[in-house]
């Protein structure tokens, strides 16, 4: 079902809980060393300033375990959040706290409140009731703009809903959902799926989910060596969990029986270290009896299957892609990955990239502006390609 979003709803003088996804990397002296996320936000926080909503933000921002660590305040966050909105943000050093219930009630009209780290509160992760209530405390409004966080219930991403008069979502929530949702309901076709990564166990579930809807689904990343140890090659040190070998064996047999076309790399390559500057090599294509050699590892698809998936990307009308190729960090790995972009955004077709470290790749190599939309949820955008209910989706109002 539709769900409300914040212009459905009276906003003036109201108090807005909103959730949003500041998880931003930062640098070894603390500082945020990439913003997307906090600018993801900027349009539906503006919004609600601009509509006269009193607007308290949570989030959380590392994994702390549930205790007071400085590394993970999300102060830095608040600072970058004043820059980018052109005024000030108040910030309070707890989220249910005492002090934070006072600057809570004393919000004016059009003030942003950002509250800290919610996960130093270990009541955060396993969704408990009185800290949900805490949270919600004296808000009228729940709105979740944290899409990143959508699948999991916890207590500032699910559990608050319960304690406000009405749940909607912001801006980058709508988006996310329109686009992985609403716009593969019924893709154009040619419908490709590009999936990388190291463990087939973690795709599992969005690789049979799409066996009845993509037309195509390439494989690289690390979790090709599963499926190529499972067909008897040999693939030397490269990364392979064994129980993806029966896993990727179980779903190269249903693959026979369907429709899709699930395409493994035809070579790889070779490296004899995990380094840049190790020496490297092209192998001969398994379908003639390559393979990857002893004390050896793979770390990037080869030639040939580079040539094929561009050829593939190249004539799809829809293009999903979660997950690089190879090692792209490390430029002597890098090449599969970015040819893949590369042919992503050469092509016609709307394009998504699917979170994680695809979004890494696409910024890399700059291509960020020659593709239809770019996620911020790796975890959650796999999970609303298997057709999976988001916490944090299920909580909100219909319209």
């Amino acid at each position: 079902m539709a769900k409300k979003t914040i212009r459905d709803i009276e906003l003036a003088g109201r108090r807005i809980l909103m959730r949003c996804d500041f998880n931003v990397p930062l640098d070894s002296c603390g500082k945020i060393a990439d913003d997307t996320r906090i600018s993801g936000a900027i349009p539906s926080i503006r919004y609600l300033a601009d509509n006269a909503a009193r607007v308290i933000l949570c989030s959380h921002l590392g994994r702390p375990g549930g205790e007071e660590r400085p590394e993970f305040s999300l102060r830095p966050v608040a600072d970058r959040l004043g820059e980018l909105l052109a005024m000030e943000v108040g910030f309070v050093e707890s989220c249910v706290g005492e002090d934070a219930v006072n600057k809570r009630q004393n919000l004016k009209d059009g003030e942003v409140l950002l509250l800290e780290n919610v996960r130093y509160h270990k009541e955060e992760t396993v969704n408990d009731p009185l800290f949900a209530s805490r949270l919600a405390n004296g808000a009228d409004v729940f709105v979740n703009d944290a899409f990143g966080s959508a699948h999991r219930a916890h207590a500032s991403t699910a559990g608050v809903g319960t304690h406000v008069a009405e749940s909607v979502m912001g801006f980058l929530m709508e988006r996310e959902l329109k686009y992985l949702r609403e716009e593969l309901k019924d893709p154009e076709r040619p419908f490709v799926i590009i999936l990388g990564g190291k463990k087939v166990s973690d795709k599992i579930g969005v690789i049979n989910a799409l066996f009845d809807k993509a037309d195509t689904i390439l494989i690289g990343g690390a979790m090709q060596y599963a499926f190529r140890k499972a067909q008897g090659h040999e693939v030397g040190d490269s990364h392979v969990v064994d129980e993806d070998i029966l896993i990727a064996r179980g779903l190269l047999e249903k693959a026979e029986g369907q429709e899709v076309d699930l395409i493994l790399p035809a070579d790889s390559l070779e490296a004899d270290s995990f380094s840049g500057d190790a020496a490297t090599s092209n192998i001969m294509p398994y379908a003639q009896g390559g393979g990857i050699r002893e004390g050896w590892e793979g770390l990037d698809i080869g030639e040939k299957a580079i040539d094929e998936f561009c050829n593939v990307i190249s004539s799809a009308k829809s293009v999903v892609w979660n997950g690089p190729m190879g090692v792209f960090e490390i430029d002597a790995f890098s090449r599969g990955t970015k040819a893949v972009a590369q042919a992503v955004a050469d092509s016609d077709a709307l394009s998504i990239i699917g979170g994680g470290d695809s979004v890494t790749a696409i910024k890399k190599f700059g291509l960020t502006d020659r593709v239809t939309f770019i996620s911020t949820g790796g975890g959650a955008s796999l999970e609303l390609l298997e057709g999976k209910d988001l916490p944090g989706v299920s909580c909100l109002d219909e319209i």
